[in-house]
């Protein structure tokens, strides 16, 4: 009997709430609430000025899509994530840190390494664009200038090289006469390899760990025992006592240098 009453006091309440809706949606003469209209068109323009912002509109989208990506591959992001993974796996924490944790720390170190070339961009390009004293062609080929030069600095001759003659394109003579989209795929295939060998050195000392507890768990016997297990405490323990994330971080920031 509840039931049933409840249920007839809910119909009851959705009929007086359609009601006053309907009222309010009528014409009157008292005051009542706007609510927004919202209206998308696509058509026709006879102004090339329309069509030249909406073009800047895409291309600005399409740069923000894009910005991650850019930011991974033209940054000290690259070598410091690489690094913190193969530490994460030599210590053998599956779970610690966690990965979204290492891509946070290597963000802002990346910021503290990129400072210096960010705050040249922002100096040449950025700044005069937004003064309107220059267009925005030149504020590009400003900006464009220390991030290259950054590049140059940690990108190897032989991975130029490989890029080069994958283009099919004459031996530059300067840096200048280097395109970009050679320089950036160069650069990156630079920074993995670095990456990789700081994590082989990293391995060694935790591997050493993982051979010496194995030793001595078969000359005690206890085959049955997963040495992971055991030298997970060793090595964090190793870990603490050399101070491995001042280490760590500090030798990868200095490896800009």
């Amino acid at each position: 009997m509840k039931n049933k009453n409840l249920y007839i006091l809910i119909i009851l309440l959705l009929v007086l709430a359609s009601g006053t809706f309907a009222q309010q949606s009528a014409p009157t003469s008292g005051l009542s609430f706007p609510l927004p209209k919202i209206d998308v068109q696509v058509g026709s323009s006879n102004n090339g000025q329309d069509v030249s912002v909406t073009l800047q509109i895409l291309l600005l989208m399409t740069i923000l899509a894009l910005a991650p990506s850019i930011m991974i591959m033209t940054t000290a992001y690259l070598r410091i994530i690489i690094v913190f993974h193969f530490l994460k796996s030599a210590l053998g924490t599956q779970q610690m840190p966690p990965g979204q944790l290492l891509a946070g720390v290597a963000l802002f170190i990346t910021f503290f390494v990129m400072a210096p070339t960010w705050n040249k961009v922002n100096d040449e390009a950025l700044k005069p664009l937004m003064d309107e004293k220059i267009t925005t062609e030149e504020a590009y080929n400003k900006g464009i200038v220390p991030i290259r030069d950054f590049m140059f600095k940690h990108v190897r001759e032989e991975d130029l090289a490989l890029f080069v003659s994958l283009a099919n394109m004459k031996r530059p003579n300067n840096r200048n006469d280097l395109p970009t989209y050679i320089l950036i795929p160069a650069f990156v295939l630079s920074e993995l390899r670095t990456g990789f060998i700081i994590g082989f050195f990293l391995f060694i000392p935790f591997l050493m760990v993982d051979m010496i507890v194995s030793s001595i768990l078969m000359s005690m016997g206890m085959m049955m025992l997963p040495p992971m297990l055991i030298s997970l405490p060793f090595k964090i323990l190793l870990f603490i006592l050399v101070d491995g994330w001042n280490l760590i971080v500090g030798s990868v920031v200095r490896s800009f240098g």
